[in-house]
C-alpha cells in the first residue's frame, strides 16, 4: 500500500478508532448501569433497541444530510452529537430519556460510519479494498475490544467519568478528520434490493443474515448483563466482552477461507450447530473464569462469522448489476434483526431468568441450522465465485467495499459460463 494511499485514510480511521472506542464501553456500561439501578429487563433491552433503531434511520437518510452539508462538517457534526449524548447520559440518569439519548447516538454513529466507509471507497481502487478492508476491520474491532477492556478501569473511578471520558473520545476524533484528509468523497445514492428480490435469489443469505442480526445486538447489548448477573465485577465482565469480540476478529478469516474451499450453506450450518453447542456449555459446564474467556472467544467467533459468510453464499448468486444492491440489501436485513432483539431476547429473559437469553442462542441456532438443511435439499448452494471477505455490519454506502477485483471478475466469468451452459443445451 502506497504511503500517499495510506495517508489519504489515515484521518477517518484514526477517526473511527477513537469515537468507537468511547461508544464501545458506553454500549456496555448503559446495559450495565441500568441493570444495578433495578430497571426491568424489558425496559433494557427497549433503551437497547433504540440504538440500533438509530442505526437503521440512519443508515437510510443520513446520505441525505451528508449531501447537503459536505463530508467534514457532517463528521464533525455527528461526532459532537455523540459526545453529547455520551455526556447527558452522565448528568442525568432515566431510562426513558438514555432511549432518546441511545436512538439519537445511534443515528449519529451510522453517520459516521457512512463518512468513514465512503472515504475508503474514493481512495482506493477495487485492488486496493481488500487491504483497507482489512485495516478498517483491525480498527473497528481493536476500538471495540480496547474499549470492553477499558471497562475495569474505569470502574475504580466516578460513575460520571466514563461519559466525560467518552465524550472527550467523541470531540477528539474530529481532530484527525480536519487536520489530514485533502479530498472530500462523495456519496452515492443507496438503492438496495428488496426483501422479496432478496429472497427470490437467496432465501439462506436473507434468514443467515437476518439471524445474525438478532445475536449480534444481544451481544453488545445484553451479555454484559448476563455477566454482571452471574456475579461478575466490572473488571471481568470487561474481559469476557474483549474475548467476543477478539474471536470475533480473529477467526472470521479462518472460517471465511474453510468457505472458499467448502459449500457455504454447509459452513453456515455448522456455524449454527457450533454456536448452539456452545450455549450449551455456557449453561451447563461449570462457570469457571478461564472456560468462560474460552467459551465466550470461540462463540463471538461462530456469531459474528455468520454474517460474511452468509453474504459471500448470497453474492455467489448474485449477477454484477445485483452484486452492491444485494450487499446493501443484507445489510437492511441484519438491521431489522438488531433492533427486535434486544427488546423481544429481555422480554423473554424476564420470564425465563438470566439463562433465558442463552436459551434463546441455543433455540435461533437450531431453527436456522434446521432452515439452512432443509434450504440445501431444495436448492444446492452455487460453486463459490471469488475468495471469502472478511467483513463488519457496514452502512449501505461501505457495502461497497466488499467489491473487490476479484469478486467483480469473478461474477462477470460465472455469468459467461452460464451463457455458454445455456446456449450448449438450446
Amino acid at each position: 500500500m502506497s504511503k500517499h494511499l495510506l495517508f489519504s485514510v489515515l484521518g477517518p480511521l484514526l477517526g473511527l478508532f477513537i469515537i468507537s472506542l468511547g461508544n464501545g464501553f458506553i454500549s456496555s456500561i448503559t446495559s450495565l448501569k441500568l441493570d444495578a439501578e433495578g430497571t426491568s429487563d424489558v425496559m433494557i433491552g427497549f433503551v437497547s433497541s433504540c440504538y440500533f433503531i438509530g442505526l437503521a434511520l440512519g443508515a437510510i437518510f443520513s446520505d441525505r444530510l451528508i449531501l447537503r452539508i459536505g463530508h467534514i462538517r457532517a463528521y464533525s457534526g455527528f461526532a459532537s452529537l455523540t459526545a453529547i449524548t455520551f455526556l447527558l447520559q452522565g448528568l442525568y440518569f432515566d431510562p426513558w430519556f438514555w432511549a432518546c439519548l441511545r436512538l439519537v447516538n445511534g443515528w449519529a454513529i451510522i453517520g459516521i460510519f457512512l463518512i468513514v466507509e465512503s472515504w475508503l471507497l474514493l481512495s482506493s481502487d477495487q485492488k486496493m479494498r481488500g487491504r483497507l478492508l482489512a485495516i478498517y476491520m483491525i480498527a473497528f474491532y481493536g476500538s471495540g475490544m480496547f474499549g470492553q477492556i477499558s471497562l475495569g478501569i474505569m470502574s475504580e473511578w466516578d460513575e460520571m467519568i466514563p461519559f466525560v471520558l467518552a465524550g472527550i473520545l467523541g470531540s477528539l476524533s474530529v481532530l484527525p478528520m480536519v487536520i489530514l484528509p485533502r479530498i472530500s468523497p462523495e456519496i452515492k445514492e443507496v438503492r438496495p434490493l428488496g426483501i422479496k428480490a432478496l429472497f427470490d435469489m437467496s432465501p439462506t443469505g436473507v434468514m443467515a443474515c437476518f439471524v445474525s442480526g438478532i445475536t449480534i445486538a444481544a451481544v453488545y447489548a445484553l451479555f454484559p448483563i448476563y455477566f454482571q448477573r452471574m456475579g461478575l465485577n466490572i473488571h471481568q465482565v470487561g474481559q469476557l466482552m474483549a474475548c467476543v469480540i477478539l474471536g470475533a476478529m480473529v477467526l472470521q478469516y479462518p472460517i471465511g477461507r474453510w468457505s472458499d474451499h467448502q459449500d457455504r450453506q454447509v459452513v453456515l450450518i455448522s456455524l449454527s450447530i457450533f454456536c448452539a453447542v456452545l450455549t450449551l456449555g455456557i449453561l451447563f459446564f461449570p462457570a469457571t473464569h478461564l472456560l468462560l474467556m474460552v467459551l465466550f472467544f470461540l462463540i463471538g467467533g461462530g456469531i459474528f462469522a455468520v454474517y460474511p459468510v452468509a453474504v459471500s453464499h448470497a453474492t455467489d448468486r448474485a449477477t454484477i448489476e445485483q452484486l452492491i444492491p444485494s450487499i446493501q440489501g443484507l445489510l437492511l436485513i441484519n438491521s431489522i434483526g438488531s433492533v427486535f432483539s434486544p427488546f423481544a431476547i429481555s422480554a423473554l429473559m424476564s420470564v425465563m431468568g438470566n439463562k433465558g437469553l442463552f436459551w434463546v442462542f441455543f433455540v435461533i441456532n437450531i431453527a436456522l441450522a434446521i432452515f439452512l438443511m432443509n434450504r440445501r435439499q431444495i436448492r444446492p448452494a452455487p460453486e463459490p465465485v471469488a475468495p471469502f471477505v472478511t467483513a463488519t455490519q457496514m452502512s449501505p454506502i461501505g457495502a461497497e467495499i466488499r467489491i473487490t477485483e476479484q469478486l467483480e471478475q469473478a461474477t462477470i466469468q460465472q455469468r459467461e459460463a452460464n451463457t455458454d451452459e445455456s446456449n450448449t443445451k438450446s
